[in-house]
């Protein structure tokens, strides 16, 4: 089969697509550096959401405590 003679219009559209390429490349590179920071924010986030959550059941622990106390001393 003879080999095929390219023409300028395929010379262009190869330049093209890879232009695009790198182009789309960059914003994948973007795009996977954003999601990374996103996972960094929803780890801490989640830490932190954890530590009040903690926080919030010794607070509702020390006051069942103290109005149980306050409840006996109460008693007629």
């Amino acid at each position: 089969m003879p080999k095929k003679k390219s023409s300028v219009a395929t010379i262009g559209l190869g330049f093209r697509l890879s232009s695009h390429e790198k182009l789309c490349a960059e914003r994948m590179k973007q795009l996977v550096t954003s999601i990374n920071e996103l996972k960094k924010n929803v780890a801490i986030l989640n830490d932190s959401m954890s530590k009040g959550k903690g926080g919030v059941a010794v607070l509702m622990a020390l006051g069942a405590l103290v109005i149980g106390v306050l409840g006996f001393f109460n008693l007629k």
